[in-house]
């Protein structure tokens, strides 16, 4: 070989070495986070979703831990926290886990690891919490929402821990009772019935188990017809309607979900009601702004854009016939979800064009409300 080769060769297998010494050397990869991180990790979360109420937020963090096999730690930490908190705080937990399962996030056995830990001792802490079925209740059944967990499965898991003690009964017969306020108790019926479910496996062997669904009025679950009682329905005012159906759509739930709530407790008399169908129109309409506030966002840049959309909405308006506290809604959501900022709500206001004038005195008169409270919160403003 020529002293030219060799001298080449020697200049390759020097360039290669260089490159595998200035190579970059990979981050260390981070360590597996133990159960005392993942409890620390998980306290944190619940309580800023608690506080916030982003489920989205919650959901993202909780897959961010990457630690799938101890997530049983987070379902424990999430009852144990909220177990004597308030009513909406349990259910929003319940609606956290439900999500985390429906997303894969959270798989079964580890949902059902972390209740078991709950239930285990559940019935030596109802000398502390009386009420502790009806707690446990109110976080486990959103787990029956569409996405969760199958009756059959979600009743014969978290009955393991419960059939010895004899408790097992109490707990599922409150938790068909808080499903029937969302459904009618025909329905319920038919869920566990198609699970195949039957009451001699939960209850303890000396006890009847068609006294105990006579006793604890759940004979829906043996296909029997329940014959509601005349006036038995609760009559609901408009504002009432409003209040609950604004709880069921910020929670997400789907059409069959809010059309079994109004047929479990409305009858035919209500729905056919102006109340209700205003109290819908307006909820589902607050809904879709809210919903959509950063798809609007990203459009409506500048105040020319947001004059649009206020223009938009008289339109609207004038195609619904002017309907009594829409616009008001409509404008008191856009507002608050910073959609829209005062000085367009102004421009509109003041607006002469002449071919945006159908409807507007109207528009304007319906709105006068919303714009005192605009000039008032301003002028506090402005002393501060």
């Amino acid at each position: 070989m020529s002293s030219v080769s060799v001298f080449i060769s020697l200049l390759i297998l020097f360039s290669v070495i260089v490159k595998r010494e200035s190579a970059p050397t990979p981050p260390p990869s981070k360590p597996a986070l133990t159960e005392e991180d993942v409890e620390k990790k998980s306290n944190a979360i619940i309580e800023e979703y608690l506080h916030i109420n982003d489920l989205k937020e919650a959901l993202q963090c909780v897959a961010e831990l990457n630690s799938a096999s101890l997530l049983f730690v987070f379902v424990r930490v999430g009852l144990e926290s909220t177990l004597e908190r308030s009513t909406i705080a349990r259910e929003h937990m319940g609606l956290l886990l439900h999500h985390l399962i429906k997303a894969e996030t959270l798989l079964p056995q580890q949902y059902y690891k972390g209740l078991h830990e709950i239930l285990e001792v559940a019935e030596d802490m109802e000398i502390d919490i009386p009420h502790i079925w009806l707690y446990l209740t109110e976080l486990i059944t959103p787990m029956l929402h569409e996405g969760g967990l199958t009756m059959e499965q979600l009743f014969r898991e978290i009955s393991k821990p419960l059939v010895p003690l004899g408790k097992a009964g109490v707990l599922l017969v409150q938790i068909l009772n808080m499903l029937c306020k969302g459904m009618t108790p025909k329905k319920v019926g038919a869920m566990w019935i198609e699970a195949g479910l039957n009451w001699k496996d939960f209850l303890p062997k000396d006890v009847d188990d068609n006294k105990f669904v006579t006793d604890q009025k759940v004979e829906y679950t043996l296909g029997e017809e329940v014959v509601s009682k005349e006036g038995s329905k609760k009559v609901f005012t408009g504002e009432e309607l409003g209040k609950l159906l604004d709880r069921l759509l910020q929670d997400k739930a789907n059409n069959q979900r809010i059309r079994d709530w109004i047929e479990a407790n409305l009858d035919e008399q209500q729905t056919a009601s102006n109340n209700f169908i205003r109290a819908l129109m307006t909820s589902v309409c607050q809904c879709a702004i809210i919903c959509k506030a950063t798809l609007l966002q990203r459009y409506l840049y500048d105040e020319q854009k947001e004059l649009q959309a206020l223009y938009a909405l008289q339109a609207l308006m004038v195609h619904m016939e002017q309907p009594a506290n829409l616009l008001r809604m409509f404008f008191d959501a856009l507002y608050d979800e910073d959609v829209i900022k005062e000085e367009a709500f102004y421009k509109w206001e003041s607006s002469k064009d002449p071919a945006e004038q159908t409807g507007k005195g109207v528009a304007l008169k319906s709105v006068t409300a919303f714009f005192t409270w605009l000039r008032e919160a301003e002028e506090e403003s402005d002393k501060e």
